[in-house]
């Protein structure tokens, strides 16, 4: 795949899937991952596309009016592409802050390909950003 083709199957990872309807996850899955793909997420391993979808509705289940956006990237080189991006949502009921925060967190994602689809994925969010936000933790004074 050319550097454009991989350009396109990131989109289709981000914002494609994080945009996309929770029913239309597990297709987009299958095209955008391999059968074996791994997803080491957070300390956790997933595996395959229906693995990597079902983490990322358990995600986006929480926020109402999802943007991401790539910020830097993707960059490519060799089976390997790299983005940084940002995420951005509305808090829905049932966390510690308040229905409706929007919170925004950076992070970023690398991935290898195989075959024309995402094989492996390293994701790393700022996630103490985003539990701040939350009011999850806070800062000692």
């Amino acid at each position: 795949m050319g550097t454009d083709d991989l350009h396109e199957l990131y989109r289709r990872w981000l914002p494609g899937m994080w945009q996309a309807e929770a029913e239309e996850m597990d297709r987009l899955a299958g095209e955008v991952f391999t059968a074996d793909a791994v997803a080491h997420w957070n300390g956790e391993t997933v595996h395959g596309p229906a693995g990597v979808a079902e983490r990322l509705r358990a995600t986006t289940r929480m926020f109402a009016d999802i943007r991401t956006e790539a910020e830097v990237g993707p960059i490519v080189d060799g089976d390997l592409v790299a983005t940084r991006w940002s995420f951005t949502g509305a808090l829905l009921p049932a966390a510690t802050a308040a229905p409706g925060t929007v919170i925004r967190f950076q992070g970023a994602d690398t991935l290898r390909v195989r075959d024309g689809r995402f094989c492996e994925y390293w994701p790393q969010g700022d996630n103490l950003s985003c539990m701040l936000q939350l009011g999850a933790v806070a800062f000692r004074e």
